[in-house]
C-alpha cells in the first residue's frame, strides 16, 4: 500500500492555516477531510482542495462522535489527524457538556477526536510503510499556561480574557502529545505538536488585545498564514520528520521552548485520566 494516496484530516480547516495547509497537501496528492464547523466556509475550502467536507462544532461532544463516526465510515484508512480545530473566547462559559468552552476546544474534543479514530490510525501504520502521525497545533503561549487538574474550567481563579486559560490548554496539547506518543510507541503511529508562529489570520478577534493589535499595524501583526502553515504542513507532509515522536516544534524547530509543567510526565498521564473521564472514554 505505499503507493497508495495518503489520507489527511485537518480539522479547524476551513480558514487560515487549516485551509491553506488543506491546500498544500492535496497539491502534493493527499485525499484531505476538509473538517470545519462554518458550512460554507468548510465545503468552500473542500472543493477548493477537492476533498470533502466535514462539519463539527466542539462546542458539543456529540459532534466529535459524529465526526469520528463519518470520518471512519469514509476512509479506509487515515494517515495523519491534523488537530488544528480550537480558539480563545473572551468571557468564561461552559459548554452544554459541563467544561470550560476553551479547554473544552483545544484539548477536550481533540483528545476525543484522536482516541476515537486511534484503531483505524493504528492499522493503517500497519498496513503501510508511509508515515502515520497525529500533529496537534499547540502554541508558545503554553508558557504563560499553569495546568491544575481541580480546576480545569478555570472556576477558581480569574479570567483575564482567556489568555492564562488558553495558554493552559496548549500546555495540556503538548502534554497529551508526549503521553500518546508513549502510548503509541510500537504501534507505527507517531505525535507532535507544534507552534505555528504568531499568525496575521481572524484569530482571536473577538479579544480586545488582538483587536488593538491588528488595528495599530493595519493587520501585519504577525507572520501570513501561508507561513503559519509550513510548520503544519511540513509535519504532515510524507517526509521524515527528524525529531522523536512526542516533539513540540516552535515552528519548524524541534524542541520549543516549554513551561516547566510540559515535562511533567506524571501530568501527563494523570491528564489523560481525567480527560478520558471527562469525555466518557476508558483510561486506557
Amino acid at each position: 500500500m505505499s503507493g497508495a494516496r495518503r489520507t489527511i484530516v485537518i480539522t479547524g480547516a476551513s480558514s487560515g492555516i487549516g485551509a491553506i495547509a488543506a491546500a498544500r497537501l492535496a497539491d502534493e496528492g493527499a485525499d484531505v477531510a476538509v473538517v470545519g464547523r462554518n458550512a460554507e466556509r468548510t465545503r468552500a475550502v473542500a472543493d477548493r482542495v477537492n476533498g470533502t467536507a466535514f462539519l463539527a462544532d466542539y462546542d458539543h461532544l456529540d459532534d466529535v462522535h459524529a465526526l469520528a463516526a463519518a470520518l471512519l465510515a469514509r476512509y479506509e484508512r487515515i494517515d495523519v489527524l491534523a488537530n488544528n480545530a480550537g480558539g480563545i473566547v473572551p468571557r468564561r462559559a461552559l459548554t452544554v457538556d459541563g467544561n470550560e468552552r476553551i479547554i473544552q476546544a483545544n484539548h477536550l474534543a481533540p483528545f476525543l477526536l484522536t482516541n476515537l479514530l486511534l484503531p483505524r490510525l493504528i492499522e493503517s501504520a500497519t498496513a503501510t510503510d508511509a508515515p502515520v502521525r497525529v500533529v496537534s497545533t499547540a502554541s508558545m503561549a503554553n508558557r504563560f499556561g499553569h495546568l491544575r487538574l481541580d480546576d480545569l474550567n478555570w472556576a477558581k481563579r480569574a479570567w483575564l480574557g482567556g489568555w492564562r486559560a488558553y495558554g493552559t490548554s496548549k500546555l495540556a496539547t503538548i502534554l497529551f502529545i508526549r503521553e500518546l506518543a508513549e502510548r503509541m510507541t510500537g504501534t507505527g503511529v507517531s505525535a507532535y505538536s507544534v507552534h505555528p508562529g504568531i499568525v496575521a489570520t481572524s484569530f482571536g478577534m473577538g479579544i480586545a488585545a488582538m483587536r488593538a493589535a491588528n488595528a495599530l499595524t493595519a493587520g501585519r501583526y504577525g507572520i501570513s498564514a501561508a507561513e503559519g502553515a509550513a510548520p503544519l504542513v511540513a509535519l504532515a507532509a510524507s517526509a521524515p520528520v527528524g525529531a522523536p515522536s512526542g516533539t513540540y516544534f516552535d515552528r519548524l524547530s524541534a524542541n520549543g521552548r516549554v513551561v516547566a509543567q510540559a515535562h511533567d510526565a506524571q501530568l501527563g498521564r494523570d491528564l489523560w485520566r481525567l480527560s478520558a473521564q471527562l469525555v466518557g472514554l476508558p483510561a486506557d
